[in-house]
């Protein structure tokens, strides 16, 4: 983990037989909402605990902080932090909970996150305080020749109210585990990307669900390709990290809009029940 005073956090979730970093960080525990601890129950205990996986070396086993035991937690506190997560686009700087708080909950949700066959190509960025507004003044810069100047003010407040927030989540895929991939299993090489896609989405929604169960606002936007050069040259990111989604979060400062939902004849199906 970079220092706090850096004021962003940059995780690697490599697979077993190559990692090699260690995250010595510690994190401060705090009390959990019912539905949080429904996502992720092991992310969650009242004692000073170690936030991130400690490495050795490449042959020694990780020993990761969370237990793989899970609570009692019932399918109605899921169902409804799945209802409840919603995009909000009004936000401030003010979080409802610790910021190594955040961390820890994206941290978890990276390690839990299934991919295909076991490939963990999942890959993460948070960026907090003025590391957060520098990737929004970057994505005006970028965006600014690009848009016609009649739509500039537009967009240029929508940017602005992405800055207003308190960090961003960016998500990666790691490109080189989806060619190993490729190589491997060679039947299946075409499918590799879509399911890479597939864990990358399922990180989003989980992280999402799981900061705004904590009462979190957070909307999800996609900017790239257009700022991925610039990204990689201000955070160092290796050349084989797809950047794929951008979360911004913060503290709430208005309500989500109204959501509507198609019936349910129209897209569900049940048979043999």
């Amino acid at each position: 983990m970079r220092p706090q005073a850096l004021t962003s956090t940059l995780f690697l979730a490599s697979r077993l037989s190559t990692t090699t970093a260690s995250f010595p960080t510690t994190c401060r525990a705090a009390t959990a909402t019912a539905a949080s601890r429904a996502l992720f129950p092991s992310a969650f205990n009242n004692s000073l605990k170690t936030c991130a996986p400690t490495v050795a070396t490449a042959a020694t086993t990780i020993k990761r902080p969370f237990s793989s035991t899970m609570s009692s937690a019932s399918s109605a506190s899921l169902l409804e932090a799945f209802k409840a997560r919603r995009s909000y686009y009004q936000l401030n700087k003010e979080l409802p909970v610790p910021s190594d708080k955040v961390t820890s909950i994206v941290q978890e949700a990276l390690i839990q996150v299934p991919s295909s066959f076991n490939s963990q190509s999942n890959r993460v960025l948070v960026l907090y305080g003025a590391e957060h507004d520098k990737l929004w003044d970057i994505t005006s810069e970028v965006l600014k020749p690009l848009v016609p100047a009649e739509s500039w003010e537009a967009t240029a407040g929508r940017n602005a109210g992405f800055k207003a927030g308190a960090g961003t989540v960016l998500f990666f895929i790691d490109t080189t585990v989806v060619s190993g991939m490729q190589e491997k299993f060679a039947l299946y090489k075409d499918r590799f990307p879509t399911w890479a896609e597939h864990s990358t989405a399922m990180l989003q929604f989980a992280a999402w669900t799981t900061l705004e169960a904590e009462g979190l606002g957070a909307n999800l936007q996609h900017y790239n390709p257009l700022i991925d050069e610039r990204v990689a040259a201000e955070w160092k990111i290796p050349a084989n990290w797809q950047l794929t989604a951008q979360l911004v979060f913060g503290g709430r400062a208005g309500e989500a809009g109204p959501k509507e939902h198609l019936p349910l004849e129209e897209v569900f199906k049940v048979a043999g029940a």
